[in-house]
């Protein structure tokens, strides 16, 4: 079975060196299919510019492009598994505090993520450059704590871009970013418009700061043994920590000018908040679309996210959220994985396994989102201006929904100790205010507002980083220095060396001065002791 999957992976990227466009590969690796959705919708975007996608992936997206080449490296199960079970055992504890949350589970988190190596050596993606037909022209790579994948671009001898889910602060550092921690937040700092952060939060944030870069450091341990496994120190291929360098741009799925922070990027950031999101929503299947149009009240869209699963889920906490919802007015779709088991039947009720969540937050009948405040759906909901009741589980969505409450596009519970009465008396606050749908819709005008959309900031980027071979001179010159040098640490150690050897010599100079001026007083004050002795006698 493999061997036939090989062939076909080698006649798919055999043929596109003869179409028209570039030849892209993207490698989107994630075990995520939340990260998967935007870096697909990159894939989609390049593919329909005319460009020749060809996609490696270890999960089968929900849509495929039909212009793009689709190559699926088989994951062991063992591996998915304990992805599940890392979201599980993640879901059951108290994560509002993101810094705890992730030094609880960093073990767990870079043994998930490790199993991303196994793929690196699947005979689908050596046969990527170990066949001399296959010709790429760039290597699009969907990152998240995985580096050495950027191994494949030096493999390929391409350029590289890469595709993170996140805003700049996650990542940015890898382009010499600025590290400005007195006013660009790690956590959940909150500065208002035109104030500055006062003493405490400052403080919190270098503390979040500094805990975000050791959380790395530890995943980078581990990533760096496993790019030595996958690799065996090939004397071709640069030092783990030296991967980085070749990276030519970073598309962040982020706008600063809208959602903050206000802080300075170099120019290989690139931010494409939105990028999934399509200008015209395809037409809904359907059932959906006539459940929708029929919901006089209006509809209300249920999804915690694809990581989330109904196991992952207290039985007792699903039949409150069924018990408040069914007796409801309104419509609910509920993205629901199990539709052999659902948490219970109601006219009111339509339950999916997968969602078209973009093109359903687009209908003009939803007038509530319930999610789990992941960034992708939260940019849909902002994009749409849906206002939103935040269910936070893990890792960035407990800040994500402060902010989004702070933003007043909403509120937040817990899932964890969600009751019948708090969950409906939230439902109504955000139904029934007009305040929160006025909020999101207003930032949508300004989330939208923008001189190139986040399509066209792809493609033009993109295209620029082939058409200049790399792109070298849009990169910050702090990425071919070490800690010391883009600090200046030998510069002013040489200055206070300077300092201490003047101050040393000036003071030896001045020593030996009056000394030397002692002496001849001294001398002085002899002779003419000397001479009133003589004239006594």
């Amino acid at each position: 079975m493999v061997g036939i999957s090989r062939c076909l992976a080698l006649q798919i990227v055999a043929l596109i060196a003869g179409a028209h466009g570039a030849n892209i590969l993207g490698l989107f690796t994630s075990l995520s299919p939340s990260h998967l959705v935007i870096q697909m919708s990159m894939a989609r975007i390049l593919a329909e510019q005319g460009h020749n996608m060809t996609v490696v992936t270890v999960l089968k997206p929900p849509s495929l492009h039909k212009n793009i080449n689709h190559i699926l490296v088989p994951m062991d199960e063992d591996a998915l598994q304990a992805f599940s079970t890392l979201v599980g055992g993640i879901s059951k504890t108290d994560n509002s505090n993101a810094i705890v949350s992730m030094f609880r589970s960093v073990r767990q988190i870079s043994e998930a993520f490790s199993k991303i190596g196994d793929v690196m050596k699947h005979q689908l993606v050596t046969d990527l450059y170990e066949h001399p037909d296959n010709k790429f022209d760039l290597l699009m790579v969907g990152y998240f704590m995985n580096s050495y994948q950027l191994a494949l671009a030096h493999k390929l001898k391409v350029p590289v871009v890469v595709a993170v889910s996140n805003p700049p602060s996650f990542l940015g550092y890898m382009l010499g970013n600025p590290w400005e921690v007195s006013y660009v937040p790690a956590l959940n700092m909150n500065i208002e418009s035109g104030q500055s952060p006062g003493f405490g939060q400052r403080g919190l944030n270098l503390l979040g700061s500094l805990a975000n870069r050791l959380f790395m450091f530890v995943i980078e341990l581990k990533n760096t043994k496993i790019y030595r496994d996958i690799y065996a120190d090939d004397p071709t291929l640069p030092s783990y920590h030296d991967l980085h360098k070749n990276i030519s741009l970073i598309f962040f799925a982020s706008h600063g000018i809208s959602e903050g922070p206000i802080r300075p990027n170099v120019p290989a950031v690139i931010e494409v908040g939105g990028i999934q999101v399509k200008e015209q929503p395809d037409a809904l299947p359907q059932n959906l679309e006539k459940f929708l149009s029929e919901a006089p009240q209006g509809a209300i869209l249920l999804s915690l996210g694809s990581n989330l699963k109904k196991d992952h889920l207290k039985a007792d906490t699903v039949q409150k959220m069924f018990n408040v919802l069914s007796k409801l007015q309104q419509k609910v779709i509920w993205k629901w994985d199990d539709l052999e088991h659902v948490p219970g039947k109601s006219a009111n009720i339509l339950y999916s396994k997968w969602v078209p969540q973009d093109d359903v937050l687009a209908h003009p009948n939803i007038t509530l989102f319930i999610t789990h405040a992941g960034k992708g759906g939260l940019t849909e909901a902002q994009y749409h201006g849906k206002p939103m009741l935040a269910l936070p589980v893990f890792g960035d969505q407990p800040p994500n929904a402060d902010v989004m409450v702070r933003q007043g596009f909403g509120v937040k519970q817990s899932l964890l100790t969600l009751e019948e009465d708090s969950f409906l008396q939230g439902i109504r606050e955000v139904l029934e205010s007009p305040k929160y749908a006025t909020a999101v819709k207003s930032f949508s005008n300004l989330y939208r507002d923008r001189p190139t959309s986040a399509r066209e900031t792809l493609i033009y980027w993109v295209e620029y980083v082939m058409r200049h071979h790399g792109a070298a001179h849009i990169q910050s010159p702090v990425v071919h220095m070490s800690y010391i040098e883009a600090n200046n640490l030998d510069v002013y150690a040489v200055i206070l060396g300077t300092i201490v050897a003047l101050c040393f010599i000036t003071k030896l100079v001045f020593g030996l001065l009056f000394k030397k001026l002692g002496q001849s007083s001294k001398k002085a004050k002899v002779n003419q002791e000397r001479k009133l002795k003589k004239k006594q006698r």
